[in-house]
């Protein structure tokens, strides 16, 4: 007792103190208050500013908001030290699978009799041999079961569709006529690839039952193959529909990023807010997306590794020209009978085949100058022993497997399952320079060839279907399909299309060149396109020319999606609202070839033998195990939900969607969940 008596006469001592503390400091406090009171401001001057004329010039418009833009910080500064070193570098020896070169360069000047003698000429450095061989590929498998809303369900088993894509990739191999070109290893391969590329076209007849086929190959009164087709059609180059139109991945850019095909720059997500979060207003949702798939093959490449207005090859000259584009698909959606109160649809998909070839003669715009000009006084000739070799083998293939099954109920919440939207991208660029010449001459043959092979495969088949007891009050939507398959190809020949019989003097001077001779250029330099020319420079090649530019696409998507739909065992919620979407799918091929060579004309002792087609097919399979899903099928083979008596709703009537051109009537699928 004595202690709690102590315990309360000490909290009041310290409270008595601590108030006569705050007591103390408060005096100072005022004390010091005139030391420290703000003097009051001064007034400014608020009369009115002079009048002042001032010349506003703004001679730039500002361009729309971006806000896409990507920051780019300052450069830093960089302090130059001279900074003294020494080393020795041996360069590893890189096995060449084949001979694609062993070539020696001689150099030869020869002066005409007249005139030249105090010319200075100029250094010619020989071109070397380029081979590319690049492989890309992507591999994706996500294949989702996913479960939610208190169902107390199963399905099986999962979907399995390779056999599907791989009898479509069979089918492709039928209508294509370079299907399986080997890659090329050695020049002799390279030689007999071109030769064989030219006789299976020479050879294709391009009739098939199950698919559409264009082909078209030149003939000798047409001439090459110039101009855009679209699915089989002549268009303008303007007309032409643009791959950023119509593929989600560019749309993402905006319309001020002025990006082609091979320039990518995908914006961010941007953030948005849903209201109703948090309250307990927001209305019960489901959710589902199992589609938007995307998958891009770019190649871009350009070839410039010689060119000479004139060019003179002793032998033949094969020359071969071939765009293949290939788009299979399978697409059918079948939902369940019972969903009939809910907006059906099945969006057509969307089939590009865009391909373009353009020849482009130089000569024709800068035609040579006249005689008075002149003509060359000297030439200088720069020599390869052997083959001049220039391959760029570019293969690009994605496979993808998007095979997802979900079994869902709404439990009163808003529920959001997304288990697609995958992206593959495969992206080359290439732009090869060398070195340009007046003339040159082949000793042996000129094996050119420009081929793009492109292929979409793709198998969307979904099923939608309800168990029995599923019912919805609340508002609900299914879309399917709404895919795209594109492919875009151009080939572009940069030279002249003029292809006459070689002179004896060109032919004379390949055969002193070829004996080691002291060749004389004699007429060849009053050939009238080098009129203007001061010393010609000459590249000789004593052996082949093989100039082979390859590129292959292939994209293939499995994206077929099982969507069951149940009620909440716990509590039953059917004002949800439900939205399903298992299409939206974007397959693209982007491919362009610029081939530069003689931007005159070209001289052949032998023969000339030209190739061209183009071949633009569009698949859509309609068999029994490739398109519409069979419910009686389905329900033997694969397995259903686990429920006591869901095939109580085998005898209702089948829900079709309405038939597009590009879908299967969709059956319902109640006998597949029993």
């Amino acid at each position: 007792m004595y202690a709690m008596q102590l315990d309360k006469i000490t909290e009041v001592i310290a409270h008595f103190i601590g108030m006569f503390e705050i007591s103390v400091e408060e005096a100072r406090q005022l004390q010091v208050y005139d030391d420290f009171k703000i003097a009051e401001p001064v007034r400014d001057d608020t009369s009115d500013p002079p009048d002042t004329n001032i010349d506003v010039k703004a001679p730039y418009t500002l361009d729309d908001f971006n806000p896409y833009v990507s920051y780019m910080g300052l450069k830093p500064n960089l302090v130059l030290n001279a900074v003294g070193s020494s080393f020795q570098y041996t360069p590893p020896e890189i096995h060449q699978h084949g001979h694609l070169h062993g070539y020696y360069h001689h150099y030869f000047l020869q002066f005409p009799g007249v005139g030249g003698g105090g010319m200075i000429l100029p250094h010619v450095v020989p071109p070397g041999s380029v081979a590319v061989y690049i492989n890309q590929e992507n591999h994706l498998s996500d294949d989702d079961y996913v479960s939610a809303g208190g169902h107390g369900l199963t399905l099986t088993p999962l979907v399995d569709d390779s056999s599907q894509l791989a009898l479509l990739a069979t089918r492709a191999t039928e209508l294509s006529p370079i299907d399986n070109l080997a890659m090329p290893g050695s020049d002799a391969d390279m030689a007999a690839t071109v030769v064989a590329a030219g006789q299976r076209i020479d050879a294709y007849s391009g009739s098939n039952s199950d698919a559409t086929i264009f082909v078209l190959r030149p003939d000798a009164a047409s001439g090459p193959i110039e101009g855009t087709y679209v699915n089989g059609q002549l268009v303008s180059e303007n007309a032409a529909p643009k791959l950023e139109d119509h593929f989600n991945l560019l749309k993402d850019q905006g319309s001020g990023s002025g990006g082609g095909a091979n320039d990518f720059s995908v914006a961010p997500d941007s953030p948005h807010f849903m209201s109703g979060w948090g309250n307990g207003t927001l209305a019960p949702s489901v959710e589902v997306d199992t589609g938007g798939n995307t998958m891009l093959n770019s190649a871009v490449l350009t070839n410039d590794w010689t060119g000479a207005p004139v060019i003179a090859v002793v032998g033949d000259v094969y020359d071969v020209n071939a765009i293949v584009q290939i788009n299979e698909r399978c697409d059918s959606a079948t939902i369940n009978g019972s969903l009939n109160g809910w907006k059906l649809s099945s969006a057509p998909d969307e089939t590009f085949n865009v391909a373009m070839f353009k020849h482009i003669d130089p000569s024709a715009d800068n035609p040579a100058p006249p005689t008075e000009h002149g003509f060359p006084a000297a030439w200088v000739v720069t020599q390869v022993t052997g083959d001049l070799v220039m391959i760029n083998w570019l293969q690009q293939y994605s496979f993808m497997t998007d095979n997802d099954t979900t079994v869902l109920s709404s439990s009163g919440v808003k529920t959001i399952i997304s288990t697609g939207g995958n992206t593959a991208i495969n992206d080359i660029s290439l732009n090869e320079l060398s070195y340009n010449y007046d003339l040159i001459i082949i000793g042996g043959h000129v094996y050119d060839a420009n081929v793009i092979q492109q292929l979409n495969i793709l198998v969307d088949n979904d099923v939608v279907g309800a168990v029995s007891g599923f019912e919805t009050s609340g508002e609900g939507s299914c879309s399917a399909g709404g895919n795209l398959v594109w492919n875009n190809a151009g080939i572009i020949n940069v030279g002249g299309k003029q292809f006459d019989p070689l002179p004896d003097s060109y032919l004379k001077a390949a055969q002193d060149l070829a004996a080691g001779k002291g060749a004389s250029p004699g007429d060849i330099l009053h050939d009238p396109a080098f009129a203007g020319t001061g010393a010609l420079r000459v590249l000789y090649v004593s052996g082949d020319l093989l100039n082979i530019q390859y590129v292959s696409q292939t994209n293939v998507l499995g994206d077929s999606d099982q969507v069951a739909l149940a009620m909440n065992q716990v509590a039953a919620h059917p004002e949800a609202n439900w939205t399903i979407t298992t299409g939206g799918n974007q397959l693209a091929n982007f491919a362009g070839i610029v081939d530069v060579h003689g931007t005159g004309k070209t001289y052949v002792g032998g023969q000339h033998y030209s190739d061209e087609i183009l071949v633009q097919a569009n698949l859509v399979s309609s068999e029994p195990d490739l398109g519409a899903h069979n419910p009686n099928v389905l329900a033997n083979e694969a397995v259903a939900f686990l429920t006591d008596d869901a095939s109580h709703d085998a005898g209702q009537p089948l829900h079709q969607i309405a038939p597009t051109p590009d879908h299967v009537q969709a059956d319902g699928v109640h006998m597949l969940l029993a």
